[in-house]
């Protein structure tokens, strides 16, 4: 069974930074993009990037241009999420999934991760 596995969260103080991780097992990673969302308590889960299977990044969400890059490596069927200057309001729990192309909304997508927690605090 296909699974995705995100993990590198963590607590941080504002302008830090974290580097999440989400590997894919069981299937290989190169036909498909992986998209990173995130959802904080009693908001909507929100698009926040994606990279296609090709490897070119597609999407970033305006709230965190320049200070999150996404990438991926096939040979270790991983997707990357490295976030830096982190701000406080960006405490959520981070989730990818995986879909055949680029998509920043998540009804589309079946296949998701179990999250991980990112909560920027001082």
């Amino acid at each position: 069974q296909l699974q995705l596995v995100e993990s590198g969260g963590g607590l941080v103080q504002p302008g830090e930074s974290l580097r999440l991780s989400c590997a894919v097992s069981r299937f290989a990673l190169d036909a498909w993009a992986i998209t990173w969302f995130r959802q904080a308590p009693g908001k909507e889960r929100e698009g926040i990037s994606c990279i296609s299977s090709s490897g070119r990044p597609t999407y970033y969400a305006d709230s965190v241009k320049g200070r999150f890059t996404i990438s991926r490596n096939n040979v270790e069927n991983t997707v990357y999420l490295q976030m830096n200057s982190l701000k406080a309001e960006e405490t959520a729990v981070y989730y990818c999934a995986l879909l055949a192309r680029c998509s920043r909304y998540p009804n589309e997508y079946d296949l998701w991760g179990q999250g991980t927690q990112v909560t920027v605090s001082t």
